[in-house]
């Protein structure tokens, strides 16, 4: 018997995620990790044979009670190790210091300044020269104008808050809470 073979009966028996996982193709890689969970929960050994003999030993509701945690368990270890790995990867592209990485957002910040101010000396111009056509066109585009504007705008913002914690990640080795993470503490308090 092998982790793959506890696929179909774990998802039968309301541990989807579990079984899915076992079921997949990484499922006899991951079988061991995972196993530590179903035999920690169930108390037997982490072997395919001693957790398919616990399946069928243990009684419905007890075993449907017991699969819930185990896949209460996983999920939170698989957020936790995808967190870890995030910040790994975060921390390695951080001290690479790619110039393209480094370069390209505050480059955008540059050509959204000069796209902005272009369309403020076209104005002007008109304004000046008393040429009504383009400036008709621009009052008719301005509903399309903000929004393309906001949107850009608003990539730019993010980028500024998320170098920021970049920044003090590389300072303190750890991400620092973003202004939603703030939010859902202040909430949490009250």
């Amino acid at each position: 018997m092998n982790w793959q073979d506890l696929a179909g009966p774990l998802i039968k028996l309301g541990a989807p995620t579990i079984g899915t996982v076992l079921g997949g193709p990484l499922g006899g890689m991951v079988g061991g990790a995972v196993g530590n969970i179903l035999g920690s929960v169930l108390g037997v050994p982490p072997t395919p044979e001693a957790i398919d003999r616990a399946i069928k030993d243990t009684p419905a509701s007890e075993l449907q009670e017991k699969l819930a945690a185990a896949e209460a368990e996983a999920e939170a270890e698989a957020q936790a190790r995808t967190a870890a790995e995030t910040q790994l990867t975060m921390r390695a592209e951080m001290a690479a210091g790619d110039p393209l990485q480094r370069m390209w957002r505050p480059l955008y910040g540059l050509e959204l300044t000069l796209e902005c101010a272009a369309l403020a000396a076209v104005i002007i111009r008109d304004l000046w020269g008393g040429d009504t056509v383009v400036l008709a066109a621009a009052t008719q585009a301005t509903a399309l104008l903000l929004g393309y504007w906001g949107l850009r705008f608003a990539v730019l913002g993010v980028y500024v808050q998320g170098r920021t914690r970049e920044k003090e990640a590389t300072l303190t080795g750890q991400l620092a809470p973003s202004v939603l993470e703030h939010i859902v503490k202040a909430v949490r308090k009250r």
